[in-house]
């Protein structure tokens, strides 16, 4: 069984708080990004995108450590929403102190467990640029979202559209009737994020 700690300073919001978040909607975002931002704009868009999904009734699913993480976490942890840090057991210590945003904590044991973590406790999956880490969970949403489940995936940000504009050049990415893209979007800006929030079926899977 999954251990969830309380983590970081705002440990003292989330037991205040905890009971009152698993009273709402019960909905779960996965966010994706990397440590080391490619802009100082697509930090903001990250920062953003954590707002936006807060005030939409969504929990945050992240890694917990720095960069656009944190940018996410920023902004969902302001507007009051729980934010996970999903990590590796025994890599902590090595990879560091989650960003203060953080209010719980998933040690899982290996990067397949924590990838499953993620995807199937996901209403939604937001991707932004960064390492291999983030380019791993992000093939891995598009693998399971075309052969799980259809899980929303939405690409944000100039370096994820890049990204994705190469996959489908080279046909790494590419709709068949068996495996449809219809579950994934794009956004440039936050504006546009919103807006497709507002477009989703918000029906629970269950929260994480």
């Amino acid at each position: 069984m999954n251990a969830l700690h309380l983590a970081g300073p705002a440990a003292s919001r989330a037991r205040e708080g905890l009971t009152a978040s698993r009273a709402r909607e019960g909905l779960t975002a996965v966010f994706f990004g990397g440590v080391v931002p490619a802009s100082a704009q697509e930090e903001a868009l990250a920062e953003e995108i954590g707002r936006a999904l807060a005030q939409a009734g969504y929990q945050l699913l992240h890694g917990g450590y720095n960069g656009l993480m944190e940018a996410a976490a920023r902004g969902a942890g302001g507007q009051g929403a729980t934010v996970t840090a999903v990590t590796l057991t025994g890599k902590h210590d090595e990879w560091g102190a989650f960003n203060p945003h953080t209010t719980l904590s998933v040690p899982l044991p290996d990067p397949g467990a924590r990838l499953n973590h993620y995807l199937e406790n996901a209403d939604l999956v937001v991707a932004m640029g960064g390492g291999v880490g983030t380019l791993h969970e992000l093939t891995a949403a598009l693998y399971y979202a075309t052969t799980i489940r259809p899980v929303p995936v939405c690409l944000a940000g100039a370096s994820a559209l890049r990204l994705l504009a190469f996959l489908r050049e080279e046909r790494w990415l590419y709709e068949t009737p068996t495996r449809p893209l219809g579950f994934l979007a794009t956004v440039e800006s936050a504006d546009a994020f919103r807006a497709h929030l507002a477009s989703l079926d918000t029906t629970s899977i269950g929260g994480a």
